[in-house]
């Protein structure tokens, strides 16, 4: 077999989520599967076990084909620090950075090496299912596209193209981006699928219909909107999809939305907690009122700060240490915490005053920490995983907590993933709603963290073999693209 590239009409059309359904669908069948993308821009990020960061999303997908993530599977990761300005990963370690000036033309030697990684894995697995990236009509960047149909062309790959329907204008979408790409790109583009989707089929069918014969492409199928896919977001920004978990009652939970918000994924597992509500806000109001407040990881942590001290929500937060109310700070939330903190490597503002309500002291380094370290809090087993250049060294009284400190209600750690672990997770919330003054408690036939992720990995392979033409999958994949697709000219009926 060879390889197949998923590419999107849009930026969160569900490209993610898609590649991750067929590649449990195809371990299903028995064949040996790799995800891929050769470039992954996200802050949502995680380290393999062989001390490799990538993508959130690719971690995920080799999770659900069943393999150990590696490298490969995200040779580029770029982690936004500023508008113009993105740190690259590449192959799972820092690799410099990338100027907005130099995204177009300063591609070459990440390109080599995103091949090289793909040629690689291709030689190991039956099938590598690669996601691109955006889209593939971003005629803008062509020129040095590595992640959509340069990837397509370097390899011969058949494309497939995912709509959002749920944003409206999906049939125009798919026609617009077929309509902007050569003639070559458009060779290899095989077909349509359609994401997201609410309501009768029967009433989409004549907009089916007419893509195919304006086009000359099939729509594989239509995928069904599917509840509690939120787990494991590429982007930060996905998190709002914490907001229709929503179960009522219980413990409330504010997440400080940081521009630069990185690994928010942590807070993935208190959301699927049943009785525990997790809202993502910037408002000082909803800071002071929650059960919990959490300020996640940053890619920007002294930026972010700055952020929010011009909101008003380090008075927020403040309020509630003094009033014995619960602070949660992760890697560049806990950092924050600190007494001060000196960045001289990615801000570059030196030293800094924190908020003052941990007594620690933060310093950067230019060597990244990336590890996954394991230990125990109140005889719970935790596992987790960390990425970081700030580290906090004690300098007063505080009580250890995972490989942070804890003061009264203010509670800090570098750790990522921690809360995934089901033991550790409810025995914390259960100290949190006692010092909030809730009654919360886990509930008895909750199921796992692992479990809802195994359950929702299943569930989209479960709507691929449902929902999608599997033997034209399988055919593109044994056969690649059809040889006599028909090139539409721009503006074409």
């Amino acid at each position: 077999m060879s390889g197949l590239l998923i590419a999107g009409t849009t930026s969160d059309a569900g490209k993610s989520l898609v590649t991750a359904g067929i590649c449990r669908w195809l371990a299903r069948q028995g064949m040996r599967v790799a995800p891929f993308k050769a470039q992954n821009m996200s802050n949502n990020s995680m380290v393999c076990a062989d001390g490799a960061e990538i993508g959130r999303a690719q971690w995920l997908q080799a999770r659900a084909a069943r393999v150990e993530p590696e490298a490969a599977m995200n040779p580029v990761l770029l982690k936004p620090g500023s508008d113009r300005r993105s740190h690259v990963v590449a192959l799972g370690k820092p690799f410099g950075t990338l100027e907005a000036g130099e995204y177009a033309t300063g591609r070459a030697g990440l390109a080599s090496i995103a091949f090289d990684a793909y040629a690689e894995l291709s030689s190991r697995f039956d099938v590598v299912v690669c996601e691109g990236a955006g889209s593939p009509a971003e005629i803008n960047l062509r020129a040095g596209d590595y992640v959509n149909m340069g990837l397509a062309r370097r390899f011969s790959l058949p494309v497939l193209v995912v709509g959002d329907i749920d944003r409206g204008g999906v049939l125009a979408a798919m026609f617009g981006t077929l309509a902007l790409l050569s003639a070559e790109d458009q060779a290899l583009v095989a077909g349509w699928i359609v994401n997201k989707f609410r309501g009768d089929v029967g009433l989409l069918r004549p907009g089916l219909d007419s893509i195919e014969k304006v086009t000359g492409r099939p729509v594989l199928g239509v995928l069904p909107w599917l509840d509690r896919v939120w787990i494991d977001s590429e982007d930060a920004l996905a998190v709002a999809g914490w907001r229709r978990e929503q179960t009522g009652g219980g413990l409330s939970v504010a997440v400080v939305r940081f521009p630069r918000a990185s690994n928010a994924t942590d807070v993935d597992a208190l959301a699927a907690e049943p009785g525990v509500t997790v809202t993502l806000t910037a408002d000082p109001d909803v800071v002071e009122a929650a059960d919990l407040v959490v300020l996640p990881g940053s890619r920007a942590t002294v930026d972010d700060l700055r952020w929010l001290r011009s909101r008003g929500l380090d008075t927020a937060v403040a309020a509630r240490a003094a009033a014995g109310r619960p602070v949660l700070g992760i890697c560049g939330g806990y950092q924050m915490l600190a007494e001060s903190i000196v960045d001289d490597v990615e801000s570059l503002a030196g030293q800094v005053d924190g908020l003052g309500l941990l007594p620690t002291r933060v310093s950067f380094s230019g060597e990244k920490v990336l590890g996954r370290p394991s230990g125990s809090w109140r005889g719970h087993d935790v596992a987790a995983y960390e990425i970081h250049h700030g580290s906090a060294v004690l300098s007063g009284n505080a009580e250890s907590f995972l490989d942070g400190y804890r003061v009264g209600s203010v509670w800090g750690t570098t750790w990522h993933g921690a809360f995934e672990n089901d033991g550790f997770r409810r025995a914390w919330l259960t100290e949190v709603a006692l010092a909030a003054g809730r009654t919360w408690t886990p509930a008895p036939d909750a199921p796992g963290f692992a479990a809802l992720r195994e359950d929702m990995l299943d569930r989209l392979a479960d709507a691929v073999d449902t929902h999608l033409d599997t033997s034209l999958l399988l055919h593109l994949l044994t056969s690649g693209a059809p040889s006599s697709l028909p090139f539409i000219p721009p503006g074409a009926p």
